[in-house]
């Protein structure tokens, strides 16, 4: 019987969906894996998807994990300041055998001061971002550092999670999984990258995206002087 592997995935309002439902699907396959889904309460957590995901334990109650992954979404800016999950954070991470992150994530587990040193992956919109906490930006799709594992932007989560799978419980056990999932991608658009999606594409994407820069800009600055 394989031993119990304690994986927890930080949710929190306004949370992108897939960040943290693409590592779940993924890692919730780990052998031994005991998957929890964590928030503050119980109570239902409203997704940017337009539906809410039901939390599995809350900050009181959960165990010391071996995984703690950290998803992305809007709501991270305000999570940023947020001592009570900062502090959560802090303490999984001392002993953990990997704090990981999707996306924007990343910057939260920065604003905890968990990234200082480390090479990490982000969203290719707000990756240089990761510099306000001493982080390094890597434009991969899975960067590992140590006992750090970062995703890059959304879908990465699935690539993400194998890579974590294999760490876990091998390649072979990594390789099963991902042909249960079938993940073969075979995007209909080359589209995926700023490299690929073109400079006008990107200057339109980026000028949509301006206000929420501005605010995680803003949060990122405050997170990181606190942190002194």
């Amino acid at each position: 019987m394989a031993e119990t592997v304690q994986i927890g995935i930080l949710l929190y309002p306004d949370v992108t969906q897939l960040d943290a439902t693409g590592p779940a699907q993924v890692l919730s396959r780990v052998p031994g894996a005991k998957l929890h889904m964590i928030w503050k309460t119980r109570q239902p957590v409203a997704t940017d998807a337009g539906f809410s995901i039901v939390p599995t334990t809350t900050f009181a109650d959960c165990p010391q994990l071996d995984v703690i992954c950290v998803p992305g979404g809007a709501g991270q800016v305000e999570l940023m300041a947020d001592p009570e999950t900062l502090d959560f954070l802090r303490r999984q991470a001392a002993s953990a055998r990997y704090v990981t992150s999707v996306c924007t994530g990343s910057l939260i587990l920065g604003a905890a001061g968990l990234l200082k040193g480390y090479r990490s992956a982000c969203h290719w919109a707000w990756r240089e971002m990761l510099k306000d906490f001493g982080a390094i930006p890597v434009a991969e799709r899975v960067v590992r550092d140590r006992n750090r594992i970062s995703g890059g932007g959304v879908t990465a989560g699935i690539d993400f999670g194998l890579s974590v799978a294999a760490e876990l419980s091998g390649e072979e056990v990594a390789k099963s999984i991902q042909l249960v999932l079938e993940y073969d991608p075979q995007p209909p658009f080359d589209a995926g990258s700023p490299e690929k999606a073109g400079a006008e594409r990107v200057a339109r994407l980026r000028e949509r995206l301006a206000p929420l820069l501005e605010s995680r800009r803003k949060a990122n600055i405050e997170a990181a002087a606190r942190l002194g």
